[in-house]
């Protein structure tokens, strides 16, 4: 089955807000100044003889601007899923901004849990290839989406 070119720019944005917020949290950079970078240089760049994906740049923001807005709330949710001693603080940054865009989508976009469980599955597969880490991500993910939206399941 292929996918239409909206989910494909629906699931890049998601991908690249995961990113954006890695960067911002090793760089001390704004929301602003890292969407921006991502917007002017990034989303459909050609690069090294290759086209990145383009962009949903609505999502993109939303999704980059809701974790910075409710990161508080997002990572006290996220906490609530992990074992104890082991709060979000602690964990691989790469899936703390995994959770931070997923917790991003479910309270402050209202995608559907379903999806955005799916979604960012995908996404911690394309950073962890051979890791339990996607494994983990959607314990992790599920625990949150039912907290976010128990209507949903």
């Amino acid at each position: 089955m292929k996918m239409s070119q909206g989910k494909r720019k629906k699931s890049a944005a998601r991908l690249y807000a995961l990113q954006a917020l890695f960067q911002m949290e090793a760089s001390g950079q704004s929301v602003d100044a890292v969407c921006r970078e991502f917007e002017e240089f990034r989303f459909g760049a050609d690069l090294d003889g290759g086209t990145l994906a383009a962009a949903d740049v609505t999502l993109f923001r939303g999704l980059t601007e809701n974790a910075v807005n409710f990161q508080p709330q997002i990572d006290q949710m996220a906490n609530r899923a992990l074992a104890k001693g082991w709060p979000i603080d602690r964990i691989d940054p790469t899936l703390r901004a995994l959770f931070r865009a997923a917790g991003a989508e479910l309270i402050g976009i209202g995608t559907a849990p379903r999806v955005v469980i799916s979604e960012f599955i995908e996404v911690a597969k394309a950073f962890f290839p051979e890791g339990k880490e996607p494994k983990f991500a959607n314990g992790v993910l599920d625990h949150m989406a039912r907290e976010a939206k128990p209507e949903a399941f």
